[in-house]
């Protein structure tokens, strides 16, 4: 296991990564400004699980494995991509309707299994477990797939709280955000938007060993 010194540590350079917006970020800024805050913390569980995905695939040496194969990196880049592309579309395509600012056009259950992939996907989050956590595991404090696994669960903790913020913040703020037709045009063309960019950027990433 880590020393408290190596977690703490590990912990500021979380919380570091985690405040910078990426595509995390603004998917939950998204979500819970167009669908409320019980949607948008719904995003956040998902965008947790994702990153639980990084930490369990960084203590099994699959992260290492993904950054030197060509081929399975471009596998998981290309399903994630078209996935959340065609989540984008989909969107832009869906007619718009009158609601109320108070309503929701997606179900928490959908939201959290989105976030999963965004995050799952997420090449700032990768690339920190690629290239950033291997400097903390110390060959005499144990085996190497625990202490990943220990600093993993850290980040995962401290991104329940950072992105949790967020949310609380965006749903907070949106009565003051949207109002009468405003909101339509955010949950369509906005988040739409968001979705085809975040399969851009997926698509677009490379490994980090390029």
């Amino acid at each position: 296991m880590p020393d408290l010194g190596s977690i703490v540590t590990f912990a500021i350079a979380s919380v570091t990564l985690l405040l910078i917006p990426g595509p995390a970020v603004i998917y939950i800024l998204n979500r819970s400004v167009a669908d409320g805050r019980e949607v948008g913390l719904s995003a956040v569980a998902g965008l947790e699980l994702g990153n639980l995905v990084h930490a369990v695939a960084a203590s099994a040496g699959l992260s290492a494995v993904l950054a030197t194969s060509a081929t399975a990196f471009n596998a998981v880049k290309w399903l994630g991509a078209g996935y959340l592309i065609f989540v984008g579309v989909r969107t832009l395509l869906r007619p718009a309707t009158t609601v109320a600012s108070e309503a929701t056009s997606i179900s928490r259950r959908r939201t959290f299994v989105q976030g999963i992939v965004v995050n799952t996907l997420n090449p700032k989050v990768a690339l920190f477990f690629l290239s950033y956590l291997p400097q903390f595991i110390d060959p005499d404090k144990g085996a190497a797939w625990s202490q990943a696994l220990v600093l993993g669960i850290t980040f995962v903790l401290i991104g329940c709280l950072t992105d949790g913020l967020y949310a609380l913040t965006a749903s907070a703020l949106r009565a003051r955000l949207l109002s009468g037709r405003t909101l339509p045009f955010v949950q369509r063309y906005v988040a739409g938007t968001v979705f085809i960019g975040l399969g851009v950027v997926a698509a677009t990433t490379a490994p980090a060993s390029k």
